[in-house]
């Protein structure tokens, strides 16, 4: 298999409805996301937040399949040892959680912690994972993921401003088949959270360096994820600002084949 299989469990930052806790306990909404969190092919789980197993809950998802949890950083949003636990549970293997070197302790039972060097490449079961430094927080040990298979290559760019140099010249000529990239500012200019989050407006001007450079190209998938509600257009209007731009905007739910042809 070449291709990956993408389902997006969260895509909110951290101001997260209310109506979570009421309407929504048995159902996504495009403008009430849940944590930001992401798997692939069933079974490579990027982040693990406190709404993560509502939504396999509700998507039907087989959480004994998930054999890697991923983590960007270690904020409370993105990393809930309640939901690694349970995760964990019953297993006749270890779930195994990969940390940026550096990370708080983790010890649960049935985890192996694997720690992470960035830009070095580690083996999955059936792909390959890197760790890139991200413009955020750094007490929270943050990273930016990328993961290939074959021509195949995910950057999944979540929680962090612009791209930091080495990250940048990473992934030059990579022509990646998906891009997730942050977008938790809205449409407008001003915002004080872009030393450590992007909005559209800075997007607008990412996107064509990336182009330009290979990064991306014609044939990748671009999606934008992380989106503070309170910060942005209802998601329907933010889908059409951002198709203009050649993208997506992600929501929970949204499934995808990611796969260069």
């Amino acid at each position: 298999m070449s291709y990956f299989d993408i389902t997006f469990l969260g895509t909110c930052a951290c101001d997260f409805s209310p109506r979570l806790d009421t309407d929504l306990k048995s159902k996504l909404d495009k403008d009430a996301r849940r944590a930001s969190c992401m798997l692939v092919d069933g079974k490579y789980l990027i982040d693990c937040g406190p709404h993560v197993l509502d939504s396999i809950r509700i998507l039907g998802i087989d959480k004994s399949k998930i054999t890697d949890i991923i983590m960007t950083h270690t904020h409370d949003d993105h990393f809930n040892e309640n939901s690694i636990k349970a995760i964990a549970e019953g297993r006749k293997s270890p779930l195994r959680v990969w940390l940026r070197e550096g990370a708080q302790p983790l010890s649960i039972e049935g985890v192996e912690v694997r720690l992470m060097t960035p830009f070095e490449k580690y083996s999955l079961d059936d792909a390959f994972l890197t760790g890139m430094v991200a413009n955020h927080d750094k007490t929270a040990t943050p990273q930016h993921l990328l993961i290939e298979r074959g021509e195949d290559k995910i950057f999944y760019g979540c929680d962090g401003a612009w791209l930091l140099n080495d990250t940048y010249y990473h992934i030059l000529n990579a022509r990646l088949s998906l891009a997730v990239l942050d977008c938790t500012i809205g449409d407008y200019e001003g915002d004080y959270r872009i030393g450590e989050h992007n909005s559209i407006p800075m997007l607008r001007q990412l996107l064509p360096s990336l182009r330009g450079t290979h990064a991306i190209d014609e044939k990748t998938q671009i999606y934008f994820s992380h989106l503070a509600p309170s910060l942005h257009a209802p998601h329907e209007e933010t889908d059409k600002i951002a198709q203009a731009m050649g993208a997506r905007v992600a929501y929970d739910g949204l499934s995808i084949r990611v796969e260069r042809k």
